[in-house]
């Protein structure tokens, strides 16, 4: 691309310098699997019958091997807001496939955690590691050789990242993820907020908590903040993997309904028959992986993607890593205003452009990849809308200006010259830190520390008072290795009031904060860990801590005799119950958060 910038040709070149030998170990993977892996052809007899058995209206088609077969993976459950309207797509989904010569049928369902039911509680242990168990189950459904493309339909935190990463090692097979949208604005997320921040002085009952937050989470759809689930859906489509611009239809419309039929037929297109084979492989390469990046950047998405996104690349071949992420962000300017780094909800950010309008302005200023193997077409077309004339899907140009400016921008008045992350490191370790949401007086915080080893042990510090004061609020034993690296979002509340009564406040942690974390400055994904005896685990109160972004820098200022000779603290022991001693091989065997936090990859070499 003629008028790419110039660092993000270079951090684009690093990765793939860096990438080479896995790259080309990956992709010559994927020739043999297209050329010799099981496939529909070379299955036996009876393996086809009992394949065909459950299929009566399509059995005889299939039996001619003239079309694809298209593999659903499903995450549907109906506990999960985001996608509880998946239940009927398969059926759906499957006479459209018909429509154009092809047929479907549901290759196997994935499992689907909701992370806003299990925030603070035990269930949240198991949460990164269903990411990779969402990954072995899409490789169990892919496995039979049945399928000549896959539909992969999920939306949420760990459920695309999981999709992907087993996709992927199905990478000559073409593949499309199918969105199902976010729910229509309820009570405005600030709101919600300011009743979580008075619950949490004691200024709000239960029940008047619970009736904001109904009010907040009230529908059929994915939550309208811009989390993880939001900021998956504006990756995916930077990495040009869903039809265009379909991440945030509502649910129940028929521009929603018309896009997934969209995708069933493009798909039966670009399968290894036609002349128009796009696979998985060729799609999620380099480029695509710096798109997604910069359209993190670019929104100030989720910080759990530093996690995801690694992870998401190795199964590509792909080794990217922090400092990537870190010199994208420096040059990448920030578009988008969306809770929580503004009052806008995402049906408020795609009515004023959304992913088109942000995609069609990181290409003018030459900040993604143009280039890019994509499902449906050119990438330009991804900076395009969808929208019904009649009774026909179209895509059309997105305006020039921004529908609110106070949501998105061009790349002519950004709301900053930076994206939304930075990297701090010293003799703490190396952490992250999520800045769009920051004021920027409170990039840099000194204080002392006041550890603690879960945060249920911060919240009866905070009710207390013993946090009244400019303090760097210390959460240990949260690592990958330790319990799962749970996220600590039940400390929004209480750090937000601490803030909010003047205090100068940050969180230190090698754990994760959840992808709504917002205005409080928090370093997290600390590593190494503290169970690895990470410096973090010398820490002891009342230490003065130095977290400053705009030098990115952490560090306890501890005279270096006395930090050298300290013993690291004992780790608390493995907690049981809720299943999480079943997950101890995952725990024992996991690579950094920066690796992408997986014992699965660790053990497999990727």
């Amino acid at each position: 691309m003629s008028n790419l910038h110039s660092e993000v040709a270079a951090v684009t070149d690093r990765i793939i310098e860096r990438s080479r030998a896995r790259r080309a170990a990956y992709l010559d993977l994927m020739a043999r699997e297209r050329e010799n892996g099981v496939d529909r052809p070379m299955l036996g007899c009876a393996n086809l019958a009992h394949g065909y058995a459950g299929t009566d209206e399509d059995r005889d088609a299939m039996k001619t091997n003239a079309a694809m077969n298209i593999g659903i993976v499903s995450a549907y459950n109906d506990m999960l807001s985001a996608h509880a309207p998946y239940y009927r797509y398969p059926e759906q989904m499957k006479v459209w496939a018909r429509e154009v010569g092809a047929t479907a049928q549901v290759a196997g369902g994935v499992p689907a955690m909701c992370d806003g039911v299990t925030q603070g509680y035990p269930g949240m242990e198991l949460s990164l590691f269903s990411r990779d168990t969402i990954a072995l189950s899409t490789t169990i459904a892919l496995s039979h050789g049945m399928f000549e493309g896959a539909a992969l339909l999920g939306i949420c935190d760990k459920i695309v990242p999981g999709l992907l990463m087993g996709g992927l090692r199905f990478g000559h097979l073409p593949m499309v993820l199918i969105p199902g949208g976010p729910m229509r604005s309820g009570l405005p997320n600030r709101e919600k907020a300011r009743v979580r921040e008075l619950y949490a002085e004691g200024k709000a009952s239960r029940d008047e908590l619970l009736d904001a937050e109904i009010a907040a989470y009230h529908g059929k759809g994915t939550c309208t903040f811009y989390g993880t689930a939001n900021s998956n859906q504006m990756m995916v489509e930077a990495m040009g993997l869903h039809m265009p611009a379909a991440a945030f239809a509502n649910p129940g419309t028929k521009l929603r309904q018309e896009l997934t039929r969209a995708a069933v037929h493009r798909l039966a297109k670009i399968g290894w028959d036609g002349e128009d084979y796009r696979p998985l492989s060729e799609c999620v390469d380099e480029r695509a992986i710096v798109n997604a990046a910069v359209a993190l950047l670019t929104t100030g998405g989720s910080t759990n993607h530093l996690i995801h996104l690694p992870a998401i690349a190795r199964c590509a071949g792909i080794v990217i890593d922090w400092e990537d992420f870190d010199r994208l962000s420096r040059v990448v300017p920030l578009l988008a205003r969306v809770y929580p780094n503004g009052s806008a909800d995402v049906n408020g950010f795609e009515d004023a452009g959304g992913t088109a309008f942000v995609i069609r302005e990181m290409l003018r200023g030459g900040f993604m990849h143009g280039d890019i193997l994509t499902v449906a077409g050119d990438f330009a077309d991804y900076g395009r809308k969808p929208e019904m004339e009649a009774d026909a899907l179209v895509w059309r140009d997105v305006p020039t200006v921004s529908g609110d400016d106070t949501i998105v921008r061009t790349i002519d008045a950004p709301f900053s010259e930076e994206g939304g992350f930075r990297i701090l490191a010293g003799n703490l370790g190396r952490a992250c830190i999520k800045v769009s949401a920051v004021e920027r007086d409170r990039w840099t915080i000194q204080a002392p520390c006041r550890v603690f080893s879960d945060q249920a042990q911060v919240q009866v510090a905070f009710k207390a008072g013993e946090l009244d004061r400019d303090v760097v609020v210390v959460v240990r034993f949260q690592g990958p290795r330790a319990n799962g690296m749970p996220e600590l979002h039940k400390l929004t509340p209480p750090l937000g009031v601490l803030q909010n009564r003047g205090f100068r406040v940050a969180l230190l942690t090698d754990g994760r904060m959840s992808g709504a974390s917002g205005k409080v400055p928090a370093a997290i994904h600390l590593s190494p860990e503290a169970l690895d005896d990470g410096p973090i685990a010398r820490l002891r109160d009342g230490d003065i801590v130095r977290l400053d972004a705009e030098a990115g820098v952490l560090e306890a200022l501890v005279e270096a005799a006395e930090w050298a000779a300290r013993a690291p603290v004992e780790a608390p022991p493995p907690a049981m119950g809720t299943g999480r001693e079943l997950f101890a091989l995952m725990r024992a065997g996991c690579s950094t958060a920066e690796e992408g936090g997986s014992a699965m990859l660790a053990m497999a070499g990727l």
